[in-house]
């Protein structure tokens, strides 16, 4: 049986970082500054310059992302912070409907999820979930948010589930809190001060 950890992601783990981040999807390309930038910034930017931008953040408190371990392996990533820091979030239509208002520094968000191709199918996406939660409940997140795909509603590539998926959720506690802005779009809320 594998040994599964979790630990921040700091500047001291960038290398456990991209090792995570470029086994499968777009998190080599990306470098999970997707939501940090306008879509300008983000197609004018290079993946060199995305690394050195994640490179800085990771060396800001509290820690804006998460490793997972398989056997002392990176294995798998989970951006979760304050919304407020994920600007395009506030700029992306679907996520508008939510319910909290969207400069409320209380609120955090999980947005993004990178297991690599060899890790999958093992459960680590929920246990990268799980420390999210302990993450942001520790750092005095009030309530947290994600955006999941529910893929019983449409077939979604794999790689458009980087967002994660809405079963997940829901088995952590998460609830439905506005109507779905499509189909197969959701935003799920947990209220951190509970439990």
């Amino acid at each position: 049986m594998s040994t599964i950890t979790i630990e921040p992601a700091t500047q001291q783990r960038f290398a456990d970082t991209e090792h995570a981040l470029t086994g499968g999807g777009d998190g080599a390309s990306c470098q999970c500054q997707w939501w940090l930038m306008t879509n300008s910034e983000f197609d004018h930017t290079t993946r060199k310059e995305k690394e050195e931008r994640l490179r800085i953040e990771l060396g800001t408190t509290p820690a804006p992302a998460l490793i997972a371990y398989v056997d002392g392996v990176p294995a798998g990533f989970v951006r979760v912070g304050p919304r407020t820091k994920q600007p395009k979030l506030a700029r992306t239509r679907s996520f508008k409907p939510s319910p909290s208002p969207w400069d409320d520094p209380d609120v955090w968000a999980v947005t993004c999820f990178v297991v690599r191709r060899e890790f999958r199918n093992q459960g680590l996406n929920r246990k990268l979930l799980d420390a999210a939660i302990s993450h942001a409940r520790a750092n005095g997140a009030r309530v947290l948010e994600a955006y999941p795909s529910d893929p019983n509603a449409k077939k979604i590539p794999t790689n458009d589930l980087f967002i994660g998926v809405l079963s997940t959720f829901l088995a952590a506690g998460f609830h439905e809190v506005v109507e779905r802005p499509a189909p197969h779009r959701t935003i799920v809320q947990l209220e951190l001060t509970q439990a």
